[in-house]
């Protein structure tokens, strides 16, 4: 029996600008994207009968472990490219909040195209890997690629960035779905709006400038997805306050993240949320940036 076990880290959206909508009606996006500490645990388990076989088993979520599961499409895609017979038994411990703008769901499927790549077929490119995972997702091959990178077109076409450090920071996620195909859909309706920066965090980035990048954190689609989700502007405002360098809205929403300077004044912000009638049925937890080459 072959095995393996793989992280599937969550992302924020540093930066988020959408420049145009194709006509298939994708929206296309200029973004910073960043790994972060917070992170799923998937388990692979393959058994060689030549059945094919495949089983999902899901803790510490409500949610479908069926063939519609994004991580058994992910599974079925690489199965059918490597002409992989055996069975397979999936585990994944999930921890990562769900409908959070943190591509959950994307980063699990990314982690199934790295692992079955390093049991079956290790010299397959993540171009290839990227390929065959986009028409299921446009986040899933920045997650396979992971780090600090640039995502333009409708999130697929990526550009390296120097790793940033462990920048500590707090995320939280109120305990509301939004849906995103409503938010980009309300985004449209604007006329006008400002852009984010993104050019300006890209030097910031460059630098390691933590106040500078935090200064440039901006994103469009809390415009609209602010005022369907009270909460995520009365977070933003209590870390604000509790010191953060900046607060912001991740994805489509409802997170948001808090960076800080320090561990300590970031631990010291969390446990004031903690006290706050701000933070009731919310998901909060205290992490870092993270560098998949420094292991930060």
């Amino acid at each position: 029996m072959k095995q393996i076990s793989r992280d599937a880290h969550a992302k924020i959206n540093l930066a988020l600008d959408v420049t145009g909508r194709r006509e298939d009606g994708y929206h296309l996006v200029r973004m910073i994207m960043q790994e972060i500490g917070l992170h799923d645990t998937l388990t692979f388990k393959a058994r060689e009968d030549g059945k094919g076989d495949l089983a999902l088993k899901i803790e510490g979520a409500d949610l479908s472990a069926g063939e519609d599961n994004l991580i058994c499409r992910a599974a079925r895609v690489m199965m059918k490219e490597l002409g992989i017979t055996d069975s397979l038994d999936i585990g994944l411990q999930k921890r990562i909040p769900i409908a959070a703008g943190l591509a959950g769901g994307s980063t699990d499927a990314a982690a199934v195209f790295l692992a079955l790549r390093d049991l079956y077929a290790p010299d397959l490119t993540d171009e290839r890997l990227c390929e065959l995972a986009l028409p299921l997702g446009a986040d899933i091959p920045y997650c396979i690629m992971g780090g600090t990178r640039i995502s333009e077109g409708i999130g697929e076409v990526l550009t390296k960035l120097p790793d940033l450090p462990a920048w500590p920071m707090i995320l939280v996620k109120p305990a509301v779905g939004v849906n995103t195909g409503q938010v980009y859909r309300a985004l449209d309706a604007l006329e006008g709006y400002a852009h984010p920066d993104v050019d300006g965090m890209i030097r910031a980035i460059e630098e390691k400038d933590l106040k500078k990048t935090a200064a440039l954190c901006s994103n469009v689609l809390e415009l609209v997805t602010g005022p369907m989700v009270q909460r995520i502007g009365e977070v933003e405002a209590f870390f604000m306050k509790e010191g953060a360098l900046t607060a912001r809205m991740s994805g489509s929403g409802p997170s948001v993240f808090a960076i800080y300077e320090t561990r300590e004044r970031a631990a010291g912000a969390l446990e004031a949320f903690w006290r706050s009638p701000v933070s009731e049925g919310c998901f909060g937890t205290l992490t870092t940036f993270f560098s998949r080459e420094g292991k930060n």
